[in-house]
């Protein structure tokens, strides 16, 4: 089934393509507002090690090379977040003893470069919940942040968009942990370089 929808979805996907991804307010498709997410909701059907992940973006173009943006999220993870990509990636002997479930809201800048290329810094007060065997243990807070390069694509005379992007994210302030969550998350970076990102949105 996959093989047959793919093709077709490649070819309409190619046809609604507008690199000239900077705004202008005399063009009759510009719109100053959007609603969106990111593809990283699909990490959900992760059977093993779903994220139970919800992210929900508004946003504003001030003009057509800044935007501001909101984005209200939730999610959970059993491993720190400074891990990064190799064998310690979801190693069992790195696995927090429970997990840390998070409630944050981002506020997000963008500025485009130039076409689609675009920077942002997105600053995400964080609550955090530390559950082990079922209950919960703790109570927490961090400052995370994202520093984003990525580029942004119209799709469908605008009504639509994707970002695809890579980004450093960055811990620069957390409460203390619980001994048997810090003596992991200490081990590793406050920074994780390289995350991809894949927002979508719609223009309204």
């Amino acid at each position: 089934m996959l093989r047959k929808v793919l093709p077709i979805f490649i070819v309409m996907l190619y046809y609604s393509i507008d690199l000239n991804a900077q705004y202008n307010k005399n063009e009759s498709t510009y719109k100053k507002c959007f609603i969106g997410s990111t593809f990283f909701l699909f990490g959900n059907l992760d059977q093993e090690n779903s994220p139970d992940f919800v992210q929900l973006n508004l946003g504003y173009r001030l003009t057509g090379r800044d935007v501001i943006s909101l984005e209200l999220k939730t999610w959970r993870y059993e491993w720190s977040l400074g891990i990064p990509y190799g064998d310690s990636y979801f190693a069992d002997e790195e696995k927090f003893p429970g997990f840390i479930r998070e409630y944050g809201f981002a506020i997000a800048y963008q500025r485009f470069w130039w076409k689609g290329l675009y920077t942002a810094v997105h600053v995400m007060p964080a609550w955090q919940r530390f559950v082990q065997d079922g209950s919960k243990i703790d109570n927490g807070f961090q400052i995370f942040n994202t520093y984003r390069i990525g580029y942004h694509i119209k799709l469908f005379n605008d009504k639509f968009f994707i970002q695809p992007s890579l980004a450093v994210t960055h811990r620069p302030y957390h409460t203390e942990m619980p001994d048997s969550f810090k003596r992991l998350d200490d081990k590793w970076s406050k920074y994780f370089i390289g995350e991809p990102g894949l927002h979508f949105g719609f223009n309204f």
